[in-house]
């Protein structure tokens, strides 16, 4: 708590601390592991090439607690070399204060107070070309079937303060295919160049990002009922089959047959088997 207290207010920027995000790096990936099928990204959906000389923003839709989890998995092995910020509502980081020393920093939802703090936060971070901010573009939890999807002020006035950034809209989903852990899902649009952003009024610069944001999720929205892996690929496999101790008697049967053993509910779905 004292660490947390600490934090509070201070720079993202100097707070960030890489030995500790690369061991929660290693927690989180296990977590995964140990919770969700796989961590995949669709082949079409593969980021563009990195430009490592100007800033990245990339905005997602929010459909689940997974997300911050999400962001750290993607990040790491999609954009290796940069450094990721993320906000986060101020509440909710206060109840997880370990997260300022990963490049997470509190906003104040629903004040100009913290809208103006948030805009001053970004500014700084994407002043250094080789970091980059992951922020959830409708500032609220959404399913992923609702539409339009909202872009939240911060992120519209963003362009206006960085017009040299790309930014990057990210769809994620948590579907269940055929096994009992989810999936996790995640496609990337085409960059818009910020300065294209910043030239735009507000109402239809919020109408850009999130039309594009719109399409990235549809297109992933078909993938993910087509249920198909080879569509992927894939970041990280995770545990198949149902567990527990029906899956050990099912393996000591094979293993005392000698036959292989599959413990995949549907073995005609793809997987790490």
């Amino acid at each position: 708590m004292a660490e947390a207290r600490a934090g509070e207010g201070a720079s993202p920027v100097a707070l960030f601390s890489p030995a500790r995000f690369a061991f929660f790096r290693l927690i989180f990936a296990r977590f995964a592991g140990r919770h969700l099928r796989a961590v995949r990204v669709a082949e079409w959906g593969l980021p563009p090439p990195d430009d490592p000389g100007r800033p990245l923003v990339v905005y997602a839709n929010h459909p689940s607690w997974w997300d911050g989890v999400a962001f750290m998995l993607y990040s790491t092995q999609l954009f290796p070399g940069r450094r990721m910020f993320i906000p986060m509502e101020a509440q909710a980081l206060s109840r997880y204060g370990f997260m300022r020393r990963l490049g997470v920093f509190g906003v104040e939802q629903q004040s100009a107070r913290g809208a103006v703090a948030f805009l001053r936060t970004a500014r700084a971070v994407l002043a250094e070309p080789s970091r980059m901010l992951w922020m959830n573009a409708p500032g609220r939890f959404m399913d992923v079937r609702e539409r339009p999807v909202p872009m939240a002020p911060g992120l519209v006035r963003l362009p206006e303060l960085a017009p040299e950034a790309r930014f990057l809209p990210m769809a994620i989903e948590y579907p269940f295919w055929s096994e009992r852990a989810p999936e996790m899902l995640a496609a990337f649009g085409p960059p818009i160049e910020g300065a294209a952003l910043a030239a735009l009024k507000r109402e239809a610069r919020a109408e850009t990002l999130a039309r594009a944001l719109e399409a990235t999720m549809d297109r992933l929205a078909a993938d993910a009922m087509a249920r198909d892996p080879a569509r992927f690929r894939d970041l990280l496999q995770g545990r198949e089959g149902m567990g527990g101790i029906y899956e050990r008697w099912r393996r000591l049967q094979a293993v005392a047959r000698g036959k292989p053993f599959d413990p995949r509910h549907d073995p005609s779905v793809g997987g790490s088997a």
